[in-house]
């Protein structure tokens, strides 16, 4: 059942599922994202996420197309008040292809301002609802690497501060052009450096993280976790399939046609040590208690307190049919046992 949650403490409240859109415009055509758009709707999924990087892969020639998409979709429907629309600006990188001077990346005010309104354009809106930060402007473990010693752009000069990100953004909440931030890919003290900030007066208050979160990796759940119940800032669990492992689709080196991995061998993080040991035994599971994988890789993620709302994606209808099928799955006690006893003795393979 779909469930509706708070969004920080913004006052906005959000389906417990929302739709993921980073396949509109390279594995998805606009006729096929508008279709998804419209499932979403009909469904009650209201919230859509979005990034200036999408579609994935990234790449200059499709760069924002994922966003235009949408806009199309929100130009030809109307409604745009009954949707809550959540994008990104990318964080610290060597990339050239985003800004109009081909400078390099960073959380300052100049490359802020620039995305913000470029995203403007694209979504054909005049405000965002959830902006986010798509990762840090300093040096954290990003998408399943550990390496903390450098960040990405590191040869371009100091990380911007927080602080002065904040004012940035601050800027566009006060201009009317974004209702509320977020962040993703942050971590615990990223996230508490935000937040005592704003204590300050220096900026809006993070309402959100998006960080990736899934049965192969639940690093979250220490130290993230937390937030949610003591300063109100939840999670939008992003890659609740770990990038289709999950369904089992992987298993013993398969490569299905028109798969993610297969088009683009982009599951790295996914293919480490111990991780396909524990997705077989979480499909397994799955299939003992008499469900498709899918459902209850999503519907765990779903149920838990500190969500505020699960990320889905698809590139067909009928594998956005089965991931909206796990609303109708309960994590009941006894699925819950066995999940964790699988976590004893699997762990976060895939961080």
């Amino acid at each position: 059942m779909l469930e509706y949650r708070p969004l920080g403490r913004t006052g906005i409240s959000v389906p417990s599922i929302a739709l993921g859109t980073m396949t509109f415009g390279q594995q998805n055509t606009e006729a096929e994202g508008h279709a998804q758009l419209d499932v979403a709707r009909d469904r009650g999924i209201n919230l859509i996420d979005a990034a200036e990087l999408y579609p994935i892969p990234p790449k200059a020639e499709t760069q924002g197309a994922t966003e235009r998409i949408i806009g199309s979709w929100l130009k030809a429907r109307g409604g745009r008040d009954k949707v809550v629309i959540a994008t990104k600006v990318v964080g610290r990188s060597d990339a050239t292809y985003f800004r109009a001077d081909g400078r390099r990346t960073r959380l300052d005010a100049k490359n802020i301002n620039e995305a913000v309104e470029r995203s403007l354009k694209n979504l054909g809106t005049d405000y965002i609802d959830l902006y986010q930060l798509h990762w840090p402007d300093r040096a954290v473990p990003l998408f399943g690497q550990s390496d903390t010693t450098r960040a990405r752009g590191d040869g371009d000069g100091p990380e911007v501060p927080i602080e002065e990100t904040l004012a940035a953004l601050d800027g566009l909440v006060k201009a009317g052009k974004v209702r509320h931030i977020g962040l993703s890919n942050e971590t615990a003290w990223g996230l508490s450096a935000f937040l005592a900030a704003a204590e300050k007066g220096i900026g809006p208050r993070v309402a959100s993280v998006q960080n990736a979160y899934n049965l192969v990796n639940r690093t979250y759940d220490t130290g993230l976790a937390e937030f949610h119940q003591r300063e109100g800032v939840g999670l939008l669990a992003y890659s609740p399939l770990a990038q289709g492992f999950l369904t089992g689709k992987y298993l013993d080196g398969a490569r299905p046609p028109g798969a993610r991995h297969t088009l683009f061998n982009r599951g790295q993080r996914y293919e480490k040590p111990g991780t396909e040991q524990a997705v077989r035994a979480y499909v397994a599971l799955a299939r003992e208690v008499g469900l498709k994988p899918a459902q209850l890789a999503i519907a765990y993620v779903t149920s838990r307190p500190f969500v505020t709302a699960n990320i889905i994606g698809a590139t067909t209808l009928a594998q956005l049919e089965e991931n909206l099928s796990s609303l109708d799955v309960t994590i009941t006690p006894e699925i819950e046992q066995r999940i964790a006893a699988l976590h004893q003795l699997h762990g976060n393979p895939a961080p």
